[in-house]
């Protein structure tokens, strides 16, 4: 989820953990969609220091997917995945 600084002045972004995120006048961050529940930054969006800017879009997409393009691969080769051995032995 993206969020927007729309102040003039530089802002520290309390989250949770005790973590923080610094946004420069008009400066753009990504926070995760809980932490917009934070109280902190909840403050600061009702007070109109912060925007959000909506989800971005990797982040929708990366759960979803296409259930038929699993990790499989059809190529040739040996069974069994071991160690492939090169050089003199």
């Amino acid at each position: 989820m993206d969020i927007k600084n729309t102040t003039a002045k530089p802002i520290r972004v309390p989250l949770a953990g005790g973590k923080r995120l610094f946004l420069s006048p008009g400066g753009k961050g990504q926070i995760a969609p809980k932490a917009a529940e934070h109280p902190p930054i909840k403050a600061l969006i009702d007070s109109g220091d912060l925007e959000i800017q909506g989800v971005n879009p990797l982040q929708r997409s990366a759960g979803g997917g296409n259930p038929g393009t699993g990790g499989t691969s059809s190529g040739s080769g040996a069974a069994g995945g071991g160690v492939r051995h090169t050089g003199d032995r």
